[in-house]
């Protein structure tokens, strides 16, 4: 990938399938700060929807009725 953060690019030279449920990756954005965290998303959403995607996330709420759930019926 490339260094600059404004410009990320995938080296498409490689491939490897890794599970997604490590404990490790999970302890270790856990010990990241709010602040980085949300850094490296800016990061993966430029990585995979390019320089349109550097604007602010938009807040969309939506409000759904839904049927109870009665356990046993």
């Amino acid at each position: 990938m490339s260094s600059d953060p404004k410009s990320p690019k995938i080296s498409r030279d490689h491939f490897s399938v890794v599970p997604l449920n490590d404990k490790s990756d999970k302890k270790y954005w856990q010990s990241r700060t709010a602040e980085e965290r949300l850094e490296h998303l800016q990061f993966l959403r430029r990585l995979n929807y390019g320089d349109s995607a550097a604007g602010r996330m938009m807040k969309v709420f939506e409000v759904v009725k839904m049927k109870s759930y009665i356990r046993g019926k």
